[in-house]
């Protein structure tokens, strides 16, 4: 099993996501994607984590573009990762590439052990130091 880091991303997933200029700047609009077919690996036991992570932002410049997301997402399939983390890396990264003025991150992971888990994380650009 792969060895996971909770804090920081793999400088290489980031060269995956690419991002295009908006077209409309001067409105806020929702922006809402959608992947019901994300997987990664649980770090404790090596089994396969099944989820939907949904990723709405009001974009500010750019917006990301969706086959490198699609790659992006798919690039967690063998990493062991927590799902509180995963969450989050994902957050962190979409923010650094995409630079929203707001963006939030749900991951609706499947059951296991009779629990099914939500993570939700939210970024807003005037809460950055």
């Amino acid at each position: 099993m792969k060895k996971f880091n909770p804090v920081k991303s793999n400088p290489l997933k980031l060269k995956l996501l690419e991002t295009f200029e908006n077209s409309f700047p001067e409105r806020d609009y929702l922006i809402t994607h959608k992947a019901n077919e994300f997987t990664s690996v649980c770090p404790k036991t090596g089994q396969p984590d099944f989820g939907v992570i949904t990723i709405s932002y009001i974009a500010n410049k750019k917006c990301v573009e969706l086959k490198s997301l699609k790659y992006y997402l798919q690039s967690f399939r063998n990493e062991g990762i927590f799902y509180e983390n995963v969450v989050n890396r994902i957050l962190d990264d979409l923010v650094k590439v995409v630079e929203p003025r707001w963006m939030k991150l749900v991951g609706e992971f499947t059951v296991r052990g009779s629990l099914n888990s939500t993570v939700i994380a939210e970024y807003r650009a005037n809460d950055r130091k």
